[in-house]
Formats: structure tokens, C-alpha cells, sequence
């Protein structure tokens, strides 16, 4: 029993560790200040936080940049990485962060720009963030305010967007999630096959124009069976989902089969889809 408690109380003690090298002070959402650029960060385990920059075009978010803070050997890191630079790569930057826990600083002087991000809170009426950006003789500073308060514009409830997504209080809806599966049919003839999975693309591009299939996609290999996924849009029962999935020639063909299930996720979710296509090179 005590040999327990005692491996009880270091887990605990680790745990407190970890939260303490967390710069906790960033969770929340965050506006450039005087500008349409925002960052938005999350806690996301005990050693763990995530993150992502954006600026708004069109009041559509547009990410720039993930961002993920762990710890390792009892320190932060920051792993960045920037859409569009250092060819997709993660840039790590090693962090320390000051006892009163207000101030976390990242370095990789092994980089050419930054080599120093230095965030730095300060708790007014507003809630601030100061970010010193430094690297090779260049030097920025850029200001961040919390968006909690009633004067900021971007976070307003919008009861015309919501009513039209269809939205719940909570800014929910229901869906149906479809897991494809491997169908009974061992057909091996090429051809058949060919054809039954051309259908398959044209039928799922056919129920994204009627706005009935908001997310489709192939899950990798797995011991399952999993094939690929669907989660449907504006569609009232599992008796109508199964008729529109009915339509698909590879699942009436058997080369594929499913299981549904009832979803409740974001009414914002079917928002994505016009950006799709602007992010689409090949077209199937």
C-alpha cells in the first residue's frame, strides 16, 4: 500500500511539473492588434497545447500556421510550422519559461528567422499579450489582446449564420457518420471494379452539390476493413441515409459496405467546403 501511494504522489508531482512548464497563460483566443491576423490556443493534455495562427478574408478563417507546445525533459518546445515556408517542414525551438510564470521564451539559433519568440502576459483590463519576434539583427514586437470582451466584433453570436447552418444554442447540429467497410462482392475483374469506384467518385461529387455529403474521404490501412468515411449533411433519418448511400455503385455493386451512425458536431462544419476547392490541384 505504501509502495502505491508513494508512486501515486510522484505521478501527481510530475503532473504538477508539467502544468507549471505550460505557458497556460496563452489558452484562449488572441487578436494581432490592428490587424485581422488572430491566434487561437488550446490545452490539450497535461504536457501538451496546441495552437494555430489565421487572419480572416471574406470572415472566412484562413490558417497560416500550426503550432504545438510539449514537454520534453521537463521543458517546453514550440514545433512551428508555416504554411508556405521551410517546404512544409516543422521549424522546434527550445523554450524556458520565467518562475512567476508570465513570460515563456522559444530560441533555435540555428534558424534564420525568427531565432527568438518571446511572449510575454500581461493581465489589465483587457488582457495582453506582448510578442518580441527576433532573428539575425531584425527585431519586431507585436501586441495581442484576449477577445472576451463585448466590444470585439469577431466573436458576437451571428443568429443569421446560425439559423441558416441550422445551428443548436450550442452551435451543434446532427449528422450522420458512415464507415465504409470492405463489401461482401470479391469480384476481381478489373473492369467491373474500375467502373464501380468511377461511380463511386462521380456519386460522392454529385452529393456534395446537393449539399447531402459535407466530409468523404479513405481511411489508410488498417486491420478493420475501414475503407474510407462519410458524414452526411441535411439528412433527417438513418432511413434516408441509407437510401442515399443506396445510390453509390460501389455499395450496390457489394464491392463496399457500411455502418451508420448517428453524429453531433459543429453546425460551422459544411463551411469549409468552398475552400476545398481552392486548395484542390487534380481533380478526380
Amino acid at each position: 500500500m505504501k509502495f502505491s501511494i508513494i508512486l501515486v504522489l510522484t505521478a501527481m508531482s510530475q503532473l504538477v511539473h508539467a502544468q507549471e512548464a505550460l505557458p497556460l497563460f496563452l489558452k484562449g483566443h488572441w487578436r494581432i492588434e490592428g490587424s485581422k491576423n488572430f491566434e487561437q490556443w488550446d490545452v490539450v493534455s497535461n504536457s501538451s497545447m496546441k495552437g494555430f495562427g489565421y487572419s480572416l478574408s471574406d470572415n472566412m478563417p484562413v490558417i497560416s500556421e500550426y503550432l504545438d507546445i510539449k514537454i520534453e525533459n521537463g521543458r517546453p518546445i514550440l514545433i512551428a510550422t508555416v504554411l508556405g515556408q521551410n517546404n512544409g517542414e516543422a521549424i522546434v525551438f527550445q523554450g524556458s519559461m520565467t518562475k512567476d510564470n508570465s513570460q515563456i521564451q522559444f530560441e533555435n539559433f540555428d534558424h534564420d528567422f525568427p531565432q527568438q519568440i518571446t511572449y510575454t502576459y500581461s493581465k489589465d483590463s483587457l488582457e495582453r499579450l506582448n510578442v518580441r519576434i527576433y532573428g539575425k539583427g531584425k527585431e519586431s514586437f507585436l501586441k495581442m489582446s484576449r477577445l472576451n470582451s463585448p466590444d470585439k466584433k469577431e466573436m458576437e453570436f451571428d443568429k443569421e449564420l446560425a439559423e441558416k447552418l441550422g445551428a443548436d444554442d450550442y452551435g451543434m447540429r446532427s449528422y450522420y457518420f458512415v464507415v465504409l467497410k470492405t463489401g461482401p462482392e470479391k469480384n476481381n475483374n478489373k473492369e467491373f471494379v474500375n467502373e464501380a469506384f468511377s461511380g463511386h467518385m462521380a456519386n460522392i461529387n454529385r452529393l456534395v452539390k446537393e449539399e447531402k455529403l459535407i466530409v468523404a474521404g479513405p481511411f489508410g490501412k488498417n486491420n478493420d476493413q475501414f475503407r474510407g468515411l462519410f458524414i452526411l449533411n441535411n439528412v433527417k433519418t438513418e432511413e434516408e441515409a441509407k437510401e442515399i448511400l443506396e445510390t453509390d455503385p460501389a455499395i450496390k455493386s457489394g464491392l463496399l459496405s457500411y455502418i451508420i451512425y448517428p453524429w453531433y458536431g459543429s453546425a460551422a462544419l459544411p463551411m469549409y467546403l468552398p475552400y476545398s476547392e481552392k486548395v484542390t490541384k487534380s481533380k478526380f
